[in-house]
C-alpha cells in the first residue's frame, strides 16, 4: 500500500461516491450497459468470464477504457449526471502515478528511469469499478478467486469500511487490512517478465462476506497491444539467461482470456 502518493483526497472520494450511486441505480437502468463479451470497451458484467466458467463469482462490475479519455468517455455511462467528469479526474491522476512509479521501478533494476514507461508503448488504461454485494453463503464462492494480473501495473482504490482483498505470500493467504487514503499497488505479468523475474507478479483473490456489501476501483495499466514484449537486455547475460520469450500483449492478452482466471500463472507458457 503506498501512502503520499499525490492523488488528491477529495478526488479519491469523489470517485468512490460516484461507483457507489452507480451501482444503487435501478436494475433497468444498469441492465442496458450489460455485456458478456470481452472485447466490449465499456461493459457491465458480471463473475469475470462468464462464457468459460463453470462457477461463477460473486461480484458485480463495470469495466471502463480509460485513455485516450476522449475517445472512451463519450460512451461511458450518462447516470449518475457526475460520473463521466469525476471518474476522468481520477484516471489522470492514477496515470501519472502509474508513471512515477515505472520511474522508481525502472531505477531499482538499474534501468534508465524512463524505460519503462518507453519500452511498453503508448499504453492503454482501463478500469474495473468492482461491487461484491453480501453474499448469503461466502464460504461457497469468491468475489474473485486467485490470480495474477495480466498488465503491467494495477492501482487498486479499496473499500476503507470492508476488508477482502487476499495476497498470497510464502503459500500463505493474508489478508490486506485497507489503510486511509492509501492505494493498493499490484505488479502485473509484464513487471515480471520485463525483470527478468525479479519481480513477482502477485497472485491475489477477493474474498465476499455475508454482513456488508463492498467497493473496489482498479486501475490497470496495459502496454501498447503491438510493442515487442520480454526481459529487458541490461538483465540478461551468461549468468542470468532470459526466463520469457519475446511477444506482443495482444498475443499474451487473447492467451489470458482464452482460460480460466485461477489456472496456472499465464507466464508459464510464454517461458523459454
Amino acid at each position: 500500500q503506498v501512502l503520499n502518493h499525490g492523488l488528491p483526497l477529495e478526488v479519491m472520494l469523489a470517485a468512490m461516491a460516484v461507483a457507489h450511486d452507480f451501482f444503487r441505480l435501478s436494475p433497468e437502468e444498469k441492465a442496458k450497459l450489460y455485456s458478456d463479451d470481452p472485447a466490449k470497451k465499456m461493459r457491465l458484467s458480471t463473475s469475470f468470464n462468464v462464457r468459460k466458467e463453470t462457477v461463477h463469482n460473486w461480484r458485480d462490475y463495470l469495466r471502463l477504457h480509460c485513455h485516450p479519455l476522449e475517445q472512451f468517455v463519450p460512451e461511458w455511462p450518462a447516470n449518475p449526471p457526475p460520473f463521466r467528469d469525476v471518474m476522468s479526474t481520477y484516471c489522470k491522476e492514477v496515470r501519472q502515478l502509474g508513471f512515477r512509479l515505472y520511474a522508481m521501478i525502472s531505477e531499482s533494476l538499474g534501468l534508465e528511469q524512463d524505460y519503462i514507461k518507453k519500452v511498453l508503448g503508448e499504453q492503454e488504461q482501463h478500469m474495473a469499478v468492482n461491487f461484491y454485494p453480501k453474499c448469503p453463503s461466502p464460504e461457497l464462492t469468491y468475489g474473485l478467486p486467485a490470480h495474477t494480473d495480466p498488465n503491467a501495473l494495477t492501482i487498486l482504490m479499496m473499500d476503507e469500511q470492508v476488508a477482502g482483498l487476499q495476497v498470497l505470500k510464502e503459500g500463505r493467504w493474508i489478508a490486506v487490512n485497507p489503510r486511509p487514503n492509501a492505494l493498493v499497488i499490484n505488479l502485473g505479468d509484464q513487471l515480471q517478465a520485463l525483470s527478468n523475474g525479479r519481480y513477482k507478479s502477485v497472485w491475489h483473490r477477493a474474498v465476499v462476506n455475508s454482513d456488508r456489501p463492498r467497493m473496489s476501483i482498479a486501475s490497470f495499466l496495459c502496454p501498447c497491444n503491438s510493442v515487442k514484449l520480454g526481459p529487458a537486455e541490461k538483465l540478461i547475460g551468461e549468468k542470468s539467461p532470459a526466463v520469457y520469450r519475446n511477444y506482443t500483449y495482444d498475443e499474451y492478452y487473447k492467451k489470458f482470456w482464452s482460460r480460466n482466471l485461477d489456472q496456472e500463472h499465464c507466464l508459464e507458457l510464454f517461458r523459454t
